[in-house]
């Protein structure tokens, strides 16, 4: 198996930097602004466009389709299931972050929908909304991972993460306090982060556009995945040593500017990056 190296993942940062991927988002509109915020700071560039009848011109210019369904409406889960099998025509990647997955009927019946109707390339989301893709029984509480869903420790996570990438052919990615990146073979553990991060709306959001940014930059998904999620690990970290005494909107700000100064150097240096 090829292996995903430190050295693999700042080689598709300084593509993203050096090429400015076009990644289209159609997102939560709680947290949009950060979400296209937290994509110029990676390199990319961010559209957020969510009327279907644009859908097929926009996503045929874009380098990767992010997919969020933190705010659902029956309007735009159309027009997600359009640019979905745009982007599956013109292989264009797509990330789909499941928010609250397990929550609702309409979020349920979304993703199943998505999933179904949809070629995804990587899936983000915490372990309760992973575990309700995957089928398993699991207790969300809104848009966090529960604490019982929590319990099963990083053997339970690496698992569930396994079982979701071979039956939908696709990396995983489940965030947490270890994060676990997996395309069914190959399993990476990322235990960067800061716990500040739980204290502000749209942490998770941000993480699937950098991730989002990272496969519009190279096919290696499993690499670009590792990349965005790591970079958003080691964002908190460097915002907690900034900001973390200061308030929520400091920290919040100071991960935007981490992220905007993010480069190989900083990823060798403070990665915790491992085979598992």
């Amino acid at each position: 198996m090829e292996s995903v190296t430190l050295q693999s993942i700042a080689q598709i940062l300084q593509e993203v930097r050096a090429n400015k991927p076009l990644v289209h988002h159609i997102t939560n509109y709680v947290t949009v602004n950060d979400c296209a915020n937290v994509t110029l700071a990676i390199g990319g560039s961010p559209i957020m466009a969510d009327d279907i009848d644009e859908m097929e011109d926009i996503v045929s210019i874009t380098s990767a389709l992010v997919l969020n369904i933190g705010t659902l409406n029956h309007r735009t889960v159309e027009s997600m299931l359009a640019a979905g099998r745009f982007a599956n025509a013109r292989h264009i990647p797509v990330i789909l972050d499941p928010v609250g997955a397990g929550a609702s009927t309409l979020r349920n019946e979304t993703t199943r929908r998505l999933l179904e109707q949809v070629k995804i390339a990587v899936i983000r989301g915490n372990m309760s909304e992973i575990m309700f893709v995957a089928g398993l029984q699991s207790s969300t509480l809104g848009v966090d991972a529960s604490d019982a869903d929590m319990k099963g420790g990083i053997a339970k996570g690496i698992e569930t993460a396994k079982v979701v990438a071979l039956r939908l052919k696709c990396v995983t990615a489940i965030t947490g306090a270890t994060d676990i990146i997996s395309d069914g073979r190959r399993t990476l553990t990322i235990e960067n982060g800061s716990s500040l991060m739980s204290r502000i709306t749209g942490t998770g959001c941000m993480c699937s556009s950098l991730v989002g940014s990272f496969c519009g930059a190279s096919d290696d998904y499993l690499a670009a995945a590792a990349g965005g999620v790591l970079s958003m690990g080691i964002a908190g970290e460097l915002a907690a040593d900034v900001a973390g005494g200061k308030g929520n909107g400091s920290f919040r700000m100071a991960i935007i500017d981490a992220i905007s100064q993010l480069d190989g150097d900083i990823l060798s240096k403070r990665a915790r990056l491992h085979e598992a």
